[in-house]
């Protein structure tokens, strides 16, 4: 090979990849860093790669193109995985793969690398995407080939060639970070009985240390998609960030799960996604109130499946494109304001209000109505207890 393109973090594993891969194949490697909000973590990356052995290093702010084009698309499905994880690294990668493809497309290059590991769920969303946008590139998965057999034995590795990481034996986390979320594994946390050390959490206080008064706030949506806080108006990317503030500032979004990833084995994650639990939240209701009778169960069902296929790297499958349709039309009414309370950790629902709504005070209330005949009810139970009471009489 003559050209690789690695995407790049600044991690450990694609740190010491770098490296290995240079050593490895002899080849020019040009690292692909993707910001998709890791903040300080993008601080002298570029320098960090070049030193590393990268040929060059290109970092592609994708921020606004993670919002709108990924996020958005995910909440408006109510996308989750096992009932509980906001798929904010699953989402991320097919991003990430993509702009790796652009780079290597426009360096002309053989192949592109990437730092999951055998064991993982990421090796499976990278590699479909290389896959579905470029077939002909060679994929190099270094976890698969080389001698190193323990995020330990990486950071050996690191240490004897001078290569600066950001992990130690000591605190051996593997974390991932973006606008969505924050996530935890490895170390302590491989022992599912093992309380997360609350020195670890970055983005949110525990909920015993936040505000003792509640932030009461309101959400409004345009078909779907979030676009104001408390009646201002904000760009996609400030939206979340502003909302991982409030939330974090008051415990808001801590999840600790074991899941069943798709490689066979069971794994525990502990995640921070405090904007993410608030719009959830938020978009959740204003379905509630918005959706038909029959579209907001049929609806319910597509999250679960949304995500599934998210979390097991189908982003750019058929059957995704066609959930995508489905949801977008549901979304056409999904416009309104959402109040929210927050405190100590949990997210409450003070009230909802749209002009597409299908709540009728009218139809719903128990005081003197005109719009309602309650006599009507008995014919209906009737008809719709017959099964009930026709297989009742033939027992008998």
């Amino acid at each position: 090979m003559r050209k690789v393109v690695v995407a790049y973090s600044g991690g450990l594993d694609t740190s010491v990849i770098l490296h290995w891969v240079k050593q490895r194949y002899r080849c020019e490697v040009i690292a692909c860093a993707v910001d998709i909000g890791q903040g300080e973590e993008l601080t002298s990356l570029r320098q960090k790669a070049l030193k590393t052995g990268a040929s060059k290093a290109v970092i592609v702010d994708a921020r606004r193109e993670f919002v709108t084009r990924y996020l958005w698309p995910t909440l408006q499905a109510h996308a989750v995985y096992e009932g509980k994880y906001l798929l904010g690294t699953a989402v991320a990668r097919p991003l990430i793969a993509q702009k790796v493809v652009e780079v290597a497309r426009r360096a002309r290059a053989d192949a592109v690398c990437h730092g999951a590991t055998g064991k993982g769920n990421d090796q499976v969303r990278f590699e479909l995407t290389f896959k579905a946008l470029m077939p002909q590139l060679r994929i190099i998965a270094p976890w698969r080939e080389w001698e190193l057999c323990s995020r330990e034995d990486e950071i050996d590795y690191a240490t004897r060639h001078g290569i600066p990481v950001p992990v130690t034996k000591r605190k051996p986390y593997s974390s991932d970070r973006n606008l969505w979320h924050m996530s935890f594994e490895g170390g302590i946390l491989e022992d599912p009985w093992a309380a997360p050390p609350e020195e670890m959490f970055q983005l949110t206080v525990s909920p015993e240390r936040a505000p003792n008064r509640p932030e009461i706030l309101e959400l409004t949506f345009e078909r779907g998609v979030p676009t104001r806080i408390n009646g201002r108006r904000f760009p996609p990317v400030e939206l979340v960030e502003r909302l991982n503030q409030m939330g974090g500032r008051h415990g808001v979004g801590r999840v600790d799960m074991v899941e069943n990833r798709l490689v066979g084995m069971k794994s525990r994650g502990v995640y921070e996604c405090p904007g993410a639990t608030i719009l959830y939240t938020a978009h959740h209701e204003l379905e509630a109130l918005t959706l038909d009778r029959d579209t907001f169960p049929a609806k319910a069902l597509i999250g679960p499946k949304y995500g599934e296929l998210v979390y097991n790297g189908l982003w750019w499958s058929p059957l995704k494109a066609a959930l995508d349709a489905f949801v977008q039309e549901t979304q056409r009414v999904v416009t309104g304001v959402v109040r929210l309370r927050l405190y100590k950790g949990h997210v409450t629902v003070l009230g909802r209000r749209s002009r597409y709504s299908l709540y009728s005070e009218a139809l719903a209330t128990f005081g003197r109505d005109e719009v309602y005949n309650q006599h009507d009810a008995e014919g209906f139970i009737n008809l719709f207890g017959l099964p009930l009471k026709v297989q009742a009489l033939l027992r008998r």
